[in-house]
Parts: structure tokens; C-alpha cells; sequence
């Protein structure tokens, strides 16, 4: 048996599955075949081999009770890759994934920062705001 190992690297990105704040349900389903092509893509162009966890979860801020779906990456030893190449890539699908699924803010979360991606300052309505 093998052993490798290479030095941990861990991004989780969290999205929700409702179009803008329209209460307008999305399918876990729909954003994993999203996912696919885009995986399918990078291998296809770049060679690039990024797999992905997905979970689903809850998000909970004032009245904002919102289905979520938590994206996990790690620096997979089979296919490995320097960190910058990954926080790049992870970062393109992020981004393509707000705009396929209509998303105003999507968060990332790295092992040595948490980056945020906003199209515009607005809140869910169901947020308290003063």
C-alpha cells in the first residue's frame, strides 16, 4: 500500500438554495450538475482534477432561515495542485455559481482567510436590519 502525503489545504464555500431573496427553491440536483460540467471542463482544458464534498445546512440570522449547501475542497493527493492554483479555480467556480444561480453574496472559507463575494450591499428581507 501507498502512502502520500502533502502539505493541507481546505476551502469550504457555502451557497444558497434560493434564487436571490425570492424565496424561490433551487435543487441541490441542479447545483451538482452545475458543478460536474464545470469539473468536467477544467479536466477537459486544464487538466485540472478538483473534487468536491457537498453537504446540505442551514444558515440562521435573525428570521433568515435559509437551505444551504456546503462545497468542501481539499488538496486531493491523487491530483495535487499548489494553493494558489486551487484558491484560483475555487474562485472561478464560486464566481460562475453566483451568477448560474443568481446568488448576491457566496462565502469561502480557507484555512488562512475567509473571502466574501458580493454583487450588491443588499439583505435578505427576513434580516433585521437598522
Amino acid at each position: 500500500m501507498n502512502r502520500k502525503s502533502i502539505p493541507p489545504f481546505s476551502a469550504k464555500i457555502t451557497i444558497g438554495l434560493e434564487r436571490g431573496y425570492k424565496k424561490e427553491r433551487i435543487e441541490k440536483s441542479s447545483i451538482i450538475e452545475y458543478i460536474q460540467k464545470k469539473q468536467n471542463e477544467l479536466i477537459i482544458n486544464k487538466n485540472i482534477y478538483l473534487s468536491a464534498s457537498i453537504s446540505e445546512c442551514e444558515i440562521v440570522l435573525s428570521g433568515q432561515v435559509e437551505p444551504h449547501l456546503t462545497i468542501s475542497f481539499i488538496n486531493y493527493p491523487k491530483f495535487p495542485l499548489q494553493g494558489d492554483e486551487l484558491k484560483t479555480e475555487i474562485e472561478n467556480l464560486t464566481k460562475s455559481l453566483i451568477l448560474e444561480f443568481k446568488q448576491n453574496r457566496v462565502v469561502i472559507e480557507y484555512l488562512d482567510e475567509t473571502v466574501m463575494f458580493e454583487q450588491n450591499d443588499s439583505i435578505d428581507p427576513r434580516i433585521i436590519s437598522k
